[in-house]
């Protein structure tokens, strides 16, 4: 279901502090706590006595101390103290890799050793003077997270699902293009001489129509990358040069798998303007979330009729982006878990299914 070797959100830097901090990340329980010298450590959450959960413990100065008999261990996983006897050969906890980058705490799930941090998106525009930034927010989403990348890289859901903010009737029916990259899809497309969406109308500086693109893009294992432009009518283009009023917006979506049908959702945007306006800054993270919360209920939606589904589900030619991703996707695990595809076919499968039935199916 899962790929490991692989950087996920843990959460936002703010929030783990010289504190034990319990969360659940594919599946499995870890407890985080910042060490008196900044450093975030993340431990398995099961002590291996009787595996009560560590986090029911307490710090000792940067040490876990076991609720139940006081087994003790350090930021590494080790055992420090076992009472009235010699520490056993076998009392260790995983201990995970983690840093932190853009205000967020990052959390490898696989083998340490392999934690690379140069794996984590790169953000030039992040820590620009000359950009603004609304920092985001975290939310939970009833539903597994390839259906949010199936989200992510669908431009076409907004002429429905967000109609009053993202969308309008370009939305429906411009082609896509899809790019099947080394570290993920991307689904982009030009509209030429549409209104504005109503979202982007309050902070565009030209008046009139706009060409406007959308980049919809999702990395591997589950990081999106969505960039909105929005430039004067007959100025826009891949290879047209910038106008000088053009609207650039990028969000930065990250999905952290809880479970199979949960998902917690990190984001936040970068803009081409009013870099120090807080009340720009505000409307940003009002109207931005307010969207989301209209995916959160979509999902939610779809994630329950999947689950009760008595007649075969279809796919459409727009839906060619999200399953080159879970394609990709499902390699990546199989050969993480070093079995073949046909042997993850018969031993079940790894990623939600992708096809039933099919309309106009993409290559």
């Amino acid at each position: 279901m899962f790929l490991k070797n692989a950087w996920y959100v843990a959460a936002w830097s703010h929030d783990i502090v010289h504190e034990l901090y319990p969360l659940q990340l594919l599946n499995e329980y870890l407890v985080f706590y910042r060490q008196q010298d900044g450093q975030v450590v993340a431990l398995e959450d099961a002590c291996p006595h009787r595996k009560l959960p560590l986090s029911m413990g307490r710090l000792i100065e940067d040490a876990v101390e076991c609720g139940y008999h006081g087994l003790t261990f350090n930021g590494q996983g080790a055992c420090i103290f076992a009472p009235g006897a010699k520490i056993p050969r076998a009392a260790t906890v995983k201990s995970f890799a983690t840093t932190e980058k853009y205000g967020l705490v990052w959390v490898w799930m696989g083998d340490a050793e392999k934690a690379d941090a140069s794996l984590i998106p790169h953000i030039a525009e992040y820590g620009d003077p000359d950009w603004g930034i609304n920092q985001g927010d975290a939310m939970m989403v009833e539903c597994n997270y390839l259906y949010m990348t199936d989200n992510l890289l669908d431009p076409s859901h907004v002429a429905w699902v967000h109609r009053s903010s993202f969308g309008n009737n370009a939305c429906v029916s411009e082609p896509l293009s899809t790019t099947v990259t080394d570290n993920g899809v991307i689904v982009s497309r030009w509209m030429y001489d549409t209104e504005v969406a109503p979202f982007y109308a309050q902070f565009v500086k030209f008046t009139g129509n706009c060409d406007r693109k959308q980049h919809y893009e999702v990395r591997y294992p589950s990081h999106a990358i969505i960039k909105a432009i929005f430039t004067p009518a007959g100025t826009g283009g891949d290879e047209a040069a910038i106008h000088p009023d053009v609207f650039l917006m990028d969000s930065y979506n990250f999905l952290t798998p809880v479970d199979e049908k949960t998902t917690r959702y990190f984001w936040f945007q970068l803009r081409n303007f009013s870099p120090n306006d807080a009340d720009v800054s505000r409307q940003f993270a009002e109207g931005v979330r307010k969207a989301f919360e209209e995916d959160r209920i979509v999902l939610g939606a779809v994630q329950k009729g999947m689950d009760n589904r008595r007649t075969p589900f279809i796919n459409l030619k727009l839906d060619g982006g999200p399953i080159k991703f879970r394609r990709g996707l499902e390699r990546l695990i199989s050969q993480e878990q070093a079995v073949t595809p046909a042997e993850a076919v018969r031993t079940g499968p790894t990623v939600i299914p992708i096809q039933e039935t099919a309309i106009a199916q993409p290559d």
